[in-house]
């Protein structure tokens, strides 16, 4: 199939990826003190967990649908990473794979091997994944008491979508 992209198109829709990016990695250094342990209730993924399982699945369905761009999955999904330098690291570079996937896929007009009919979907579907992740670490947070206000959310949260450059 041939997606032919509008270049101007293209990089919108790539700067939208990088920004949902940089509002995890906003969130993530916003964290309150022992934030990174926090849990919704008890038997419920902490927030390290959260995060990590994030860089898991974006780097599970580049392997699987546009391997050429994989990067050594992780042996466990669901891991409690305690130093955020680490965790920002990771979800930086399982950022890139996603952006380097769908650019090519569409730059060439392949179809991805195993799920999405478009390469777009890729990208929408992790962001909708990444949102709903977003909203549990904020609820996580709120309920084990270090919650980040409105004031402190929005300008790295809704003031990074809604910029211009």
């Amino acid at each position: 199939m041939s997606y032919a992209p509008d270049q101007k198109l293209l990089e919108v829709l790539l700067d939208s990826w990088e920004r949902n990016n940089t509002i995890l990695l906003n969130l993530l250094r916003a964290l309150p003190e022992r934030g990174l342990e926090a849990r919704a209730m008890e038997g419920s993924p902490s927030v390290a967990e959260l995060f990590t399982h994030i860089h898991y699945v974006r780097l599970a369905f580049v392997f699987e649908d546009a391997p050429e761009f994989a990067i050594e999955l992780p042996t466990e999904e669901w891991v409690a990473e305690s130093d955020p330098d680490r965790i920002a690291q990771m979800l930086n570079d399982s950022a890139r794979a996603v952006r380097d996937a769908v650019k090519s896929r569409l730059e060439t007009g392949r179809d991805m091997n195993l799920h999405y009919d478009h390469p777009i979907l890729l990208l929408q579907h992790m962001l909708w994944h990444e949102g709903y992740h977003h909203g549990q670490i904020k609820l996580a947070l709120k309920l084990a008491g270090r919650s980040i206000t409105d004031e402190e959310a929005g300008p790295i949260t809704w003031g990074v979508w809604m910029r211009k450059k």
